[in-house]
């Protein structure tokens, strides 16, 4: 047999097989690759309500802290006593207020049980959109990451415990503003001796001193 009829030979048997393979060959099964919704990040105050121009908070003790921006947009401490307010402190609490996000939605559960029937405390905040909005908060959830809290809708949601103890510090520790108050150093006056007792002299140098004579043996 020739070179060259061995060489198409071979030829024609790398194609036969490699099309024997390629039409025979298993073929990967179709996955099929679910796409989970993500879930939707939802928060206690709506955005379209614009900023906090108004914060206040009233605890089931009876104790209240309300703080107001003025006339001139600065933030002021109007309850327990009406005084300049620290911006700082203010502001912080503020931003937390429109990011207080829902954790977590309970329907149907007892509101005795999420202390909801006589709640902890009352956030009402105003809003530069003019609106004013309250909430209620309960018990702290048994895995210690929010608030059970009753919302403007009249629905028991979960609260990011941190965003609700941003506005709880506001209450415990009202953002007075600090200013500095001089030291007095008390004036220590010497004291006077009794009265009717006579002075006692002391003796100059150089003076002797008469006593009583001692008689001469």
């Amino acid at each position: 047999m020739r070179r060259s009829t061995v060489i198409y030979v071979l030829l024609f048997l790398v194609m036969a097989g490699a099309y024997y393979f390629l039409n025979h060959r298993e073929k990967p099964a179709d996955i099929a690759v679910t796409l989970e919704p993500v879930a939707e990040v939802s928060y206690l105050f709506n955005a379209e309500d614009g900023t906090p121009a108004s914060i206040r908070v009233d605890s089931k003790a009876g104790e209240t802290v309300e703080v107001a921006r003025d006339a001139e947009n600065v933030w002021t401490v109007i309850r327990p006593h009406k005084a300049s307010a620290d911006p700082a402190a203010v502001e912080a609490a503020a931003s937390q207020a429109t990011t207080m996000r829902i954790l977590d939605t309970v329907p149907g559960i007892d509101l005795d049980i999420v202390g909801l029937n006589d709640p902890e405390y009352t956030f009402t905040i105003k809003f530069t959109g003019g609106v004013e909005r309250k909430a209620q908060v309960g018990v702290i959830t048994p895995t210690d990451s929010g608030y059970y809290v009753l919302n403007t809708a009249g629905q028991v949601v979960v609260v990011s415990k941190d965003s609700v103890d941003a506005l709880l510090e506001l209450l415990k520790n009202p953002p007075y503003l600090e200013t500095l108050t001089p030291s007095v150093t008390p004036v220590t006056e010497t004291p006077l001796p009794p009265t009717g007792t006579p002075p006692v002299s002391t003796p100059e140098a150089g003076t002797a001193t008469i006593g009583p004579a001692t008689p001469t043996p």
